[in-house]
């Protein structure tokens, strides 16, 4: 029996070195908001590439994010490298309502969306 308890004792040692995630520490992505309209899309994709200062070159023809080519996944893909670039710096995912957050890793294929802790 105590062969036992020292076996249930070392566990919950072990697991309670394991580091928990506190609150506001979870993964999060920046991405286009579904119901933005294209036109507004666009022009926070422009400002995101332009003076937002975004890396959008995976999202040019025959970079790995170009496919699926839409406007909604070329802007998620912009938001969330501005996002991720400048969160800590006070950037937000607000692109004037256009974006949203999500905890889903938005990648997908040879698409890699970014997470800076």
């Amino acid at each position: 029996m105590s062969l036992l308890l020292i076996r249930i004792t070392l566990l919950l040692l072990l697991l309670s070195m394991i580091p928990q995630k506190s609150v506001g520490e979870f993964e999060q992505w920046c991405i286009a908001d579904e119901q933005t309209p294209d036109d507004e899309l666009q022009a926070a994709l422009d400002w995101a590439c332009g003076k937002g200062g975004a890396d959008c070159s995976k999202i040019q023809v025959n970079q790995p994010c170009y496919f699926p080519n839409t406007m909604r996944n070329h802007a998620s893909y912009a938001f969330n490298d501005y996002f991720q670039k400048f969160k800590h710096k006070g950037g937000s995912c607000y692109f004037k309502g256009a974006a949203m957050i999500t905890e889903l890793d938005p990648s997908y294929n040879s698409c890699q969306y970014e997470f800076i802790p």
